[in-house]
């Protein structure tokens, strides 16, 4: 029986989840943010253009450097995440067998993650606006409506990851605004 693509596609998702669990061991809490920036990514994917073998690798293992930032740095900031990330994701993905261009711009996402320096692509903007509708219910619990909608207005990089955050977390004059 031949495979199709969309075979193909799941399992390596679902490889790139078990490898990233892998990694994470027991921290359940890290293993949830990727997957809820996982599915923020998927969500967004579907009315932005991405290749989604790349926003899928890289919304899965985009803070896969944490542990190791936290063991050689002593600290999680994501300077260092950026920094541990990239080594690790790429042998994942190797061990997986993804496409070289693939590796490298899941690295780079990586390795931008929390900074944005290096790289402005369809697949990195939907991983930052995942990652940040994932983190804002945390980073931001104390923000006030006003600071929340300013917040949405100013970080998003998609329409859809706007619109995802002004749904989740704008105000309704917000929401009523932005059409």
């Amino acid at each position: 029986m031949i495979q199709s693509s969309s075979d193909t596609a799941h399992q390596t998702r679902e490889a790139t989840i078990a490898a990233m669990k892998a990694v994470f061991g027991t921290d359940v809490r890290r293993i949830e943010h990727a997957m809820k920036v996982l599915g923020f990514a998927e969500d967004i994917m579907a009315e932005e253009p991405g290749r989604p073998e790349v926003v899928v690798a890289a919304a899965i293992l985009h803070d896969i450097g944490i542990l190791e930032a936290e063991r050689k740095h002593g600290s999680t900031v994501g300077h260092f995440q950026e920094i541990e990330g990239p080594p690790i994701a790429r042998g994942i993905m190797q061990k997986l067998g993804f496409e070289e261009d693939v590796i490298e711009h899941v690295c780079c996402i990586i390795a931008n993650h929390h900074t944005a320096r290096n790289i402005d692509t369809p697949e990195f903007r939907i991983v930052w606006d995942a990652d940040w509708l994932a983190n804002i219910p945390d980073d931001f619990s104390r923000a006030s409506q006003h600071q929340l909608d300013r917040l949405i207005g100013r970080v998003f990089r998609t329409a859809a990851g706007k619109g995802l955050g002004q749904s989740l977390y704008g105000s309704p004059q917000s929401l009523s605004g932005s059409r």
